[in-house]
């Protein structure tokens, strides 16, 4: 059986992802050309989970307790990030442009990661000292988060979908 890696809070949970995929950006740059698609998979299928379990369960319970504008602009960030990773799950890893929107999605997810990370004006020191019970929201992200991952085994993940933001058809 598996050990499922301990995290002390909600917070412990959404930074190990953030490093996770970082290690995943960084394993890009450097990849052969035949590794690269199952790296861009990877990130992708690890965003799209990250994406989801915030959503669903860490950005609506801080609504009123942290910035208006910090919670508004997380999902905004998320939402271009969604449609660059549908667009990359989407293009043929041949495409001139393919590795060109990887670094680019790497660039906003480094960006985002800093707006939620940042010491004392993040999303993640606001929530620290909001009050919220960040135990009990990583004990609600793992098990959310461990049914996606099951699902991005068997290849169901479903396209991201924007939350804000209006895709275009």
């Amino acid at each position: 059986m598996p050990t499922t890696p301990a995290y002390s809070d909600a917070i412990a949970l959404l930074k190990a992802d953030h490093r996770k995929v970082e290690d995943l950006f960084t394993k890009f740059e450097a990849a052969s050309d035949a590794k690269k698609p199952d790296l861009a998979r990877q990130i992708c299928n690890e965003l799209k989970i990250h994406t989801i379990i915030e959503e669903e369960i860490f950005y609506p319970v801080l609504k009123g307790k942290i910035e208006q504008d910090t919670w508004t602009e997380a999902y905004v960030e998320h939402d271009g990030a969604k449609v660059l990773i549908n667009d990359i799950m989407a293009t043929d890893p041949q495409d001139e442009f393919f590795d060109a929107k990887v670094k680019v999605l790497s660039e906003e997810i480094r960006h985002h990661v800093h707006e939620e990370e940042a010491r004392s004006e993040g999303m993640f020191s606001q929530a620290r000292a909001s009050g919220v019970d960040l135990v009990a929201l990583r004990d609600q992200m793992l098990a959310r988060k461990n049914e996606l991952m099951a699902q991005a085994k068997t290849g169901e993940l479903p396209p991201a979908r924007t939350s804000v933001v209006k895709a275009a058809a």
